[in-house]
């Protein structure tokens, strides 16, 4: 059954340690909101969240003088400035509840929790939307739309309400096939031999499941329920990645050495990856005029081939989505062997723990941590109030410069002194880079960099 083969392959693998700031088309004024403008200049746009580096609270009164932006190490002039509610963008907040029994979903099955978090949702201004989705929660579907965006928040609480629906423990799903199956009968000599082959033809299918996993990625023709085949080989180290992405948004990945040996390989499941996947589509086709982003909540363990991790960052970046996370409580027996799981993982190339504090960090995101029921509303308003505060910085390139589509390194220094002269101590969280648009887009009406 799925929930259990999760807790044992998550047990199993910490066991064996023991043995696109968008750039959008140039705004007639710096407090437009529009994305879609028909002029040829083209600007790079980026958020920045400036908070005080031991209180943690956003700065609010920093003038253009205060911030520098350097691209690929260059100093760029700043063209644009605007600040803490100067024309926000609405919010597309996408909430993604884990609901493994083993990880998160032992908090999010408590209504008062589920209360805690709707209370929180229905504070945010009319315009913001909010899309929830559950993940994990059963040995059939690894997601589930409990509602698409909706402005409407009794849609929102009555989505929320659905989730402990959702997860049956595995005692009552052992307890349900039993009842399910019938009275028992006496084994005949007859009946015996048939469950004896039945097991034998059960063990050799896990065998076949095995195999067909280490066979090279199928061809999307040949599997009716396969989208696409992405292959992708890493210059720096010559290992191979290939996703075969499902056409219910799940993803399978196998990582394959310089020599073509598979170093490890993940079944179909919604991971981080297929996550930013999706969300940076509907971010970019969508809702390109709302501020997007995603909210995981998670125990922290989530194993993933360290190169998707970095490919779901290049993915958050290049579409300007913001990846946060809630992390509930880690399990006592994860705790204990998570310092040994960490170099069987970077043998491996797996990353077992880490990921969405690693993502948070190259999106311009927060990782926040939840214990008691209270501690979820504070997280989920400290991610919003976040989201929210923050400072658009523009500056425009040249007509030289070509749409490469490279990813560009960004970074934003803020120095702004205290009432003494003295230089505050500042936190600056925004995204790590940028890329050009294509040539295809270089020929739109509306000239983009994503």
């Amino acid at each position: 059954m799925r929930s259990k083969n999760i807790f044992a392959a998550r047990t199993f693998m910490f066991g064996l340690a023991l043995l696109f700031p968008v750039a959008q088309p140039t705004p007639t004024m710096a407090q437009e909101v529009a994305d879609t403008i028909r002029v040829n200049t083209r600007v790079v746009f980026m958020d920045a969240l400036v908070k005080d580096k031991r209180t943690g609270v956003p700065i609010s009164d920093l003038k253009p003088e205060n911030f520098e932006v350097f691209d690929d190490g260059k100093l760029r002039p700043i063209s644009y400035f605007t600040r803490e509610g100067e024309a926000r963008k609405p919010l597309a907040l996408v909430l993604i509840l884990d609901l493994r029994d083993d990880g998160a979903g032992r908090f999010l099955r408590r209504p008062e929790v589920l209360e805690t978090i709707a209370g929180e949702l229905t504070k945010l201004s009319p315009e913001d939307e909010v899309a929830i989705m559950a993940v994990n929660f059963d040995e059939d579907r690894s997601r589930k739309m409990l509602t698409d965006f909706t402005r409407d928040r009794n849609q929102i609480a009555a989505a929320l309400k659905q989730v402990p629906a959702l997860m049956v423990s595995e005692d009552e799903r052992i307890r349900a096939m039993i009842n399910a199956s019938g009275k028992d009968t006496p084994a005949s000599d007859d009946t015996s031999d048939r469950i004896r082959g039945d097991r034998t033809e059960a063990d050799m299918g896990a065998v076949r499941s095995q195999l067909e996993l280490n066979k090279p990625a199928e061809n999307p023709a040949s599997n009716q329920n396969i989208l696409a085949v992405e292959t992708y080989k890493d210059p720096r180290t010559g290992v191979t990645i290939i996703r075969t992405i499902m056409k219910d948004g799940t993803v399978a990945a196998r990582r394959e050495s310089k020599t073509g040996k598979v170093n490890v390989a993940t079944g179909e499941e919604y991971s981080l990856y297929a996550a930013a996947r999706e969300i940076s589509a509907i971010a970019t086709v969508h809702r390109p005029n709302s501020r997007a982003a995603i909210v995981w909540v998670t125990d922290g363990i989530i194993p993933i081939i360290v190169e998707d991790r970095n490919a779901t960052a290049d993915l958050l970046i290049r579409s300007n989505v913001t990846f946060n996370s809630l992390t509930v409580s880690m399990r006592t027996l994860y705790k204990f062997l998570l310092p040994f799981a960490k170099p069987v993982g970077n043998w491996i190339g797996m990353s077992f723990s880490g990921s969405a504090k690693y993502l948070a960090k190259q999106s311009g995101g927060e990782a926040v941590q939840v214990s008691r029921t209270g501690d979820y509303a504070r997280g989920l308003s400290k991610i919003i109030g976040n989201l929210t505060a923050r400072y658009s910085l523009g500056f425009t390139l040249t007509e030289e410069e070509r749409d490469d589509g490279r990813l560009h390194n960004l970074e934003i220094r803020v120095k702004a002194p205290d009432a003494k002269g003295k230089q505050r101590k500042l936190e600056v969280n925004s995204r790590r880079g940028y890329s050009m648009t294509t040539a295809t887009e270089k020929e739109a009406t509306a000239s983009r960099a994503q």
